[in-house]
């Protein structure tokens, strides 16, 4: 059996008696998209910083590629090839967008001269070549979350973590996000993504891990989940649930 490329085991994180995440575990395959889904407080990013160093779980383990990375630097989890992107984004405004990703590049590259071959090759894969040399500062909302992806592409990592990387955009956006998603994971990149657009995250899913009050209510395919009624009645709604099974 293939060993999981993340494996949340137990997880619990704690901020004086409140309970942000409690008891979460799931698994995420090598070249997966799995989602993670869940209403606004449920824990979602706080899980994401426990898997990512930013905080050390209360209690469980974190292990990728079958390392126990719990609690490590968040620097030397980017250096095994996990990294993350956040729900807010914050470029080097007065950088260009090219040495916005050269920062990511030098992880790996010792020379500048193969730094900026890691970076070009990046901003052609996620649409920024023609603005590389654009302030970052000056950047559409859109293209400073393609800038996000693209600082973590140049580390050259096995997984990316997207925290909410479609929110705040229009139609158009949306679907040249989702089409970036499927491309990364066709490049062999494997995938755990938050987001709040169902219309959007379902249809690229494999799984679907869903979070309420920082507890997992439900792990699944996309249509298991979009049809399990507890989810409905805590996030999806019987709205969207009489949409989807239209459709």
């Amino acid at each position: 059996m293939q060993e999981p490329m993340l494996d949340v085991q137990n997880v619990t994180m704690k901020f004086g008696s409140l309970v942000a995440n409690e008891n979460v575990s799931f698994l995420v395959k090598k070249g997966e998209i799995v989602s993670l889904i869940g209403p606004n407080g449920a824990g979602k990013t706080t899980l994401f910083n426990c898997i990512t160093g930013f905080y050390k779980p209360y209690a469980g383990r974190v292990f990728f590629k079958g390392k126990d990375i719990t609690g490590l630097p968040t620097h030397r989890i980017t250096a095994m090839g996990l990294t993350r992107t956040f729900q807010i984004v914050k470029p080097l405004k007065e950088m260009t967008v090219k040495e916005n990703v050269l920062t990511g590049a030098f992880l790996r590259m010792p020379t500048k001269k193969e730094a900026e071959k890691v970076a070009e090759e990046v901003l052609e894969m996620t649409g920024l070549y023609g603005k590389k040399d654009y302030l970052a500062g000056s950047l559409t909302i859109a293209d400073k979350k393609r800038l996000e992806i693209a600082r973590v592409l140049a580390t050259k990592p096995e997984m990316i973590m997207l925290d909410e990387a479609m929110a705040g955009l229009n139609q158009t956006e949306i679907k040249e996000a989702m089409e970036l998603c499927l491309n990364l994971r066709d490049r062999g990149i494997t995938l755990l993504i938050v987001e709040h657009i169902m219309e959007a995250i379902m249809p690229i899913s494999d799984r679907v891990v869903v979070l309420n009050a920082g507890k997992k209510i439900a792990e699944g395919s996309p249509e298991e989940v979009t049809n399990n009624e507890e989810v409905i009645k805590a996030y999806l709604g019987e709205r969207y649930h009489a949409k989807g099974k239209k459709s």
